[in-house]
């Protein structure tokens, strides 16, 4: 019987092992999209309790405290830390089998050294040793950076958003590189007419230019993108319920601006044709700007209407959704194409069934110089975690190039999340390793796969993005 998360956590064989630790374990993290705050990057935020920088803003840990029949006071109210904290410990015992109970001890492991599991009963012992270390310096928001070899990190940023913080982080010198993420979806949400108008605002106040028309639209959209790629930006991400590529007309999309501004609701045509003229135009700046752009698509937001009332969106009332985006998705990429607009691009799925459909997809575009120019993006969301991550593995490899991957993100607002890179670098060693113990690859080509391994963790990455 194999000892819980020992050195060979995950490692099923000899190769697996010898693959993990001579060539995955100490490269450095390229963490190309994730939510963190750039303030507390700036700040070098201190967290008053491992609750806040644990909890808080965790909605997987507040879905599965949820479930576990926790009061919502115990998750977002006005508990106090250490109460929220025993409900988390009572929780984590029943979460065996799904990765939070991972997660959870990889982090206490790799963070604090503590090597305890954590449940009722050791709760207390855990939370003051936690709190205790998070007052030694190098438990700083930029301290967990460095402890965990973090190179790059990409946050995601409203073209609206002064990115302050990214300026005041370079300008101070710290070792690691933080870049903004241009996120335009806000400009595409005419669906209320009034948040849209008041999103348009505060985009004119940025740009310094007044918005009217469509065009200003376009020209205000246009300086942003330049600002942000004047602190470093090389990445774009959309998050989208399905791709949009229907036909349209500037005229259609000038009156459709101008009716949404005087408080017209739009239909599902006019939101279809505002929407697909908008994503073009988003896909043409990233190309002129070699940019890579990114899409996450297919989640249903915000299902439960009476907590979205009460806590807002990203609160984890969000799910696996079904819609069949297959031939629009090729459309729009086409459309990109057949313009020489077309960027590098990384394409994520929400639900593990497109799997084989966006494993093809990507080789319908592919083309030279770049290798794997587009890319199907690592698992999202519901599939960070050793199944999902496996399974898209295996539809990349199968159907694809899985040696030219760009490799894992967070994905995370914590700056606990990076031993989400152990655990993946763990899975893709053990695949790797076993196909070499099955002889399903050979013994003989254990450089080319360990470098494999160090391209897919690392390099692939970093040669990718520029960085």
């Amino acid at each position: 019987m194999k000892a819980f998360m020992d050195q060979n956590f995950l490692l099923q064989t000899e190769t697996a092992q010898k693959l993990y630790h001579e060539s995955a374990k100490h490269l450095p993290i390229i963490d190309y999209h994730c939510h963190l705050n750039p303030r507390e990057v700036a700040e070098d935020h201190r967290f008053r309790s491992i609750t806040e920088l644990w909890l808080g803003g965790d909605h997987y840990k507040w879905r599965a405290l949820r479930t576990n029949g926790v009061d919502e006071r115990y998750i977002t109210g006005d508990a106090s830390d250490w109460e929220k904290f025993q409900k988390w410990a009572e929780t984590v015992p029943y979460c065996m089998r799904n990765p939070i109970y991972h997660w959870t001890h990889l982090e206490l492991r790799t963070a604090f050294g503590i090597q305890k599991l954590l449940n009722p009963e050791t709760a207390r012992e855990i939370y003051d040793e936690c709190n205790e270390k998070l007052q030694q310096p190098g438990f700083s928001a930029r301290g967990l950076m460095q402890h965990y070899n973090v190179e790059v990190v990409c946050t995601t940023d409203d073209p609206a958003d002064t990115l302050e913080y990214h300026r005041q982080t370079r300008e101070s010198g710290f070792v690691v590189k933080m870049l903004p993420t241009w996120r335009p979806d806000k400009a595409m949400a005419i669906e209320d007419p009034v948040a849209y108008r008041q999103y348009v605002e505060s985009l004119s106040e940025s740009a310094n230019t007044e918005i009217r028309t469509y065009d200003d639209l376009l020209l205000a959209l246009q300086t942003r993108h330049d600002y942000f790629a004047s602190l470093g930006c090389r990445l774009s991400d959309h998050g989208l319920t399905e791709f949009y590529a229907d036909d349209f007309t500037y005229n259609e999309i000038e009156t459709i601006f101008s009716k949404v501004m005087d408080g017209h609701t739009p239909d599902s045509v006019e939101l279809g044709k505002f929407r697909s003229a908008l994503l073009l135009e988003f896909g043409r700046q990233d190309a002129r700007a070699g940019w890579t752009q990114q899409y996450h698509y297919g989640p249903i937001r915000n299902n439960n209407s009476k907590m979205m009332r009460l806590l807002g969106p990203d609160t984890g009332y969000d799910s696996i959704g079904t819609v069949d985006t297959a031939a629009s998705m090729a459309r729009f990429l086409d459309k990109l194409c057949a313009e020489d607009n077309l960027a590098q691009t990384i394409l994520y799925c929400i639900n593990p069934s497109d799997n084989e459909m966006l494993a093809t997809m990507i080789g319908n575009f592919q083309e030279g110089p770049v290798p794997g120019k587009i890319q199907f993006g690592s698992g999202w969301w519901f599939n960070d975690q050793k199944d999902g991550m496996e399974r898209q593995m295996n539809a990349l490899s199968l159907l694809g190039l899985l040696s030219r991957f760009v490799g894992m993100l967070t994905d995370s607002r914590s700056f606990l999340s990076y031993p989400r890179h152990e655990y993946f670098r763990r899975t893709l060693c053990n695949m790797l390793g076993n196909d070499v113990e099955n002889g399903e690859l050979p013994v003989e080509e254990m450089p080319r796969i360990s470098r494999m391994v160090q391209d897919i963790c690392y390099y692939n990455a970093k040669n990718y993005f520029r960085f």
